[in-house]
């Protein structure tokens, strides 16, 4: 049994840190706009025990032309809790908590090796690929939401 709830800021960083930075200083777990009034971060526990990680940003990408925008960041779930329906839980959470707002976009930067998990939840690629140094390769994915 698990339970989502958001978390502040900093205790997002050291599961960011182990999943998703490992190889660089933790100040590189700390985003600009982290602690912005507009930002959520939720964190999926199971048994008191903090295994999963997500933060939304409320900001817009050029590329799309939607009025409400949100970016998630810094999606991580131990790898001792991987496949187990936790990263999906911790995207529907978010999706949820959104849905107060009409219409919205959701949009990220997605490691190649995570494309089959976004996709499964309904998300789409667009663009080419493209590297960020130095964590890999990424493309751009997204997703429309409207309550009518």
């Amino acid at each position: 049994m698990f339970q989502i709830k958001k978390i502040s800021a900093s205790e997002t960083y050291p599961l960011r840190h182990a999943i998703l930075r490992q190889n660089e200083p933790i100040e590189k777990c700390i985003y600009p706009f982290d602690e912005a009034l507009s930002t959520l971060h939720f964190g999926l526990f199971e048994n008191e025990l903090l295994v999963g990680i997500v933060s939304i940003f409320e900001t817009k990408k050029d590329l799309f032309e939607d009025v409400k925008q949100f970016q998630i960041r810094g999606m991580a779930v131990l790898e001792s809790h991987q496949k187990n329906g936790y990263g999906a839980a911790l995207i529907r959470h978010s999706i949820d908590f959104l849905q107060k707002e009409k219409e919205f976009l959701i949009w990220f930067n997605a490691r190649i090796i995570a494309l089959g998990f976004y996709e499964k939840l309904g998300f789409e690629k667009t663009g080419n690929a493209f590297e960020i140094v130095p964590i890999g390769m990424h493309y751009i994915m997204f997703k429309r939401y409207s309550s009518s």
